[in-house]
């Protein structure tokens, strides 16, 4: 048996850092047992596997190929304007279409050019856009020779990601009042936007109360704590168990009734959750509404849907209170594309958030006016989806704000593929995959997880002190929590097998808990993975019974 090199007292420094730091010190170990000891002739075999990280190891080709295929149309588009060498000109919109259609019959065998041409045709008879405007959109898009023109989101762009929305995140359909977008650079600065404007605009406090519901993607609670925010915070915990003692990830009535208290001002979720991937259940969603609805209806809810498309008949709480929702979404995770740094933040025209905006004191109205008054000739009817955009760039960059064009382009190809057959079926394709994934690494660990149909399975987050006490008893239980401490399991994952995954503590999820990834690596690695789970934790009960356990 090898024993940590670490003291109980490092690990517990240890586990004081976010963790996708601490991530970096297994690591580190695991590369050194992969590495093998000092002075050894061969290399050991060991592989390292890291399931820390959620960055998808497929991608989405067919969209890829259709926007490299509009790049050869954009190029030919600037060639015809100027030519001279290397030296083209800005795209034309008369005559785009037509031009395009005679591109399509030219290049019969350039890859991406049939999905492109589909993408093109249902974003017209969809949409209804005037050909020559949307074709133009495009090929100016991609060519990347224009300010993002309105700073906020291109107007085609926002039609199509507005009616991709409504499929994935709205249940087919769209609430009532005009749904506005800001395109942002992947659901990071989406998160970074959103808490910076509404503390600017004065419609948060340095001090208020906010709730997060956790376990939660590490950010929602690293940044309420920095001294900019100081939140005072509140936790609706998924607390839940199965009478067979196996944790379910799900939010008792009386946690989700905390957000009733009106000094909540907001509340921040990623659904489905992330560690544990499970969407919010109807009746948490059907009691949130009903407490906004009855007894706290100015609260702001920022809900982080980047998962949903991995649920079958996904709604988000967007689509339930949708005056009082920030949707954040993320093209990263379905089309395997962290790279691109494609996001977007929808809120509806009539929303709480500028009706406390409009309801400041006069001395809050007046210093917003200073702001603003250099964008606008009238800062106080300015819409806080725009104050976003202008927020973003220090609100004095405003004029060369926005996302840019080749990635709303992008964005735009990645949503009419998914709004096609094929892009339905590629859906089913990733959902099967991480599933598949998940029953390996269960089938290694013989674990056992709740069974939810609303699972994602994009992670999963398991509960090794409640698998131990469900196995082993309360004895052993009590023994691992005198003896070790909570991210104990993961320094000898990363120190034995080279296996790295992350500690669910650090998503205020319990300290004995673990996150691994169903992304990122190849399906049997999962299976490794369960096996050595399963033999690290079998460590601790040979030492219990050493010591004396029964």
């Amino acid at each position: 048996m090898t024993q940590a090199r670490e003291s109980r007292e490092q690990i517990k420094s240890y586990a004081q850092l976010s963790p996708f730091e601490l991530k970096n010190v297994f690591i580190r170990l695991a590369e050194e047992k992969q590495a093998g000891e000092p002075g050894q002739k061969d290399k050991s075999t060991v592989q390292m596997l890291n399931a820390g990280r959620g960055n998808p190891n497929w991608v989405a080709s067919g969209p890829r190929e259709a926007f490299h295929a509009l790049g050869y149309f954009a190029v030919e588009e600037s060639r015809r304007v100027w030519t001279a060498d290397n030296l083209g000109g800005m795209p034309e919109k008369a005559g785009a279409k037509e031009r395009f259609d005679a591109f399509v019959r030219r290049h019969p065998g350039l890859p991406g050019i049939e999905l492109l041409e589909s993408c093109v045709r249902l974003g017209l008879d969809r949409f209804g856009f005037d050909a020559d405007s949307f074709v133009h959109e495009l090929a100016d898009a991609v060519t990347g020779d224009n300010y993002p023109v309105p700073d906020r989101v291109l107007p085609h762009t926002e039609e199509v990601v507005r009616g991709y929305l409504a499929q994935e995140m709205y249940g087919g359909t769209l609430p009532e009042s005009p749904l506005r977008l800001f395109t942002t650079e992947g659901g990071t600065a989406a998160m970074c936007y959103i808490f910076d404007s509404l503390l600017k605009n004065g419609v948060l406090k340095r001090g208020d109360r906010i709730a997060l519901m956790v376990p939660v993607f590490t950010p929602y609670i690293e940044i309420p704590r920095l001294d900019t925010y100081g939140f005072d915070i509140v936790q609706v915990k998924a607390s839940a168990f199965a009478e067979s003692g196996v944790r379910q990830w799900r939010y008792p009535e009386e946690e989700v009734a905390k957000l009733a208290d009106p000094s909540v001002k907001m509340v921040c979720l990623v659904n489905p959750s992330n560690p544990p991937s499970l969407a919010l259940s109807g009746r948490v969603a059907e009691q949130i509404r009903s407490l906004v609805a009855r007894d706290n209806p100015e609260l702001i809810v920022v809900t982080d849907d980047v998962y949903g498309t991995f649920v079958e008949g996904f709604r988000s709480l967007a689509a339930a209170i949708p005056r009082n929702t920030l949707l954040v979404y993320s093209y990263s995770k379905h089309y395997g594309a962290t790279g691109w740094r494609l996001g977007v933040i929808a809120l509806q025209d009539d929303n709480v958030i500028d009706a406390r905006i409009a309801a400041l004191p006069p001395e809050e109205k007046e210093r917003l006016a200073r702001r603003y008054g250099t964008l606008t000739l009238d800062p106080a009817g300015m819409r806080f989806v725009d104050r976003l955009v202008a927020d973003s760039r220090q609100v004095a960059l405003n004029h060369t704000s926005g996302l840019s064009t080749p990635q709303q382009a992008m964005m735009v190809l990645f949503s009419l593929f998914g709004l096609l057959d094929e892009g339905r079926a590629y859906k089913e394709k990733v959902r099967s995959l991480v599933r598949e994934r998940y029953g390996l690494l269960l089938e290694g660990a013989h674990m056992k997880v709740a069974e939810d149909p609303l699972r994602a399975a994009y992670y999963v987050e398991l509960d090794l002190m409640a698998e131990a006490e469900r196995v082993h008893g309360a004895a052993f239980a009590r023994y691992l929590r005198e003896n070790y401490e909570p991210v104990d399991p993961l320094f000898r994952l990363a120190e034995q097998t080279g296996v790295v995954l992350l500690n669910g503590g650090g998503f205020d999820g319990p300290a004995w808990s673990v996150r691994v990834s169903l992304a990122n690596l190849d399906d049997l690695d999962y299976l490794k993975i369960g096996h050595h789970l399963r033999s690290v934790l079998q460590e601790y009960v040979e030492e219990w019974h050493a010591a004396g356990g029964k």
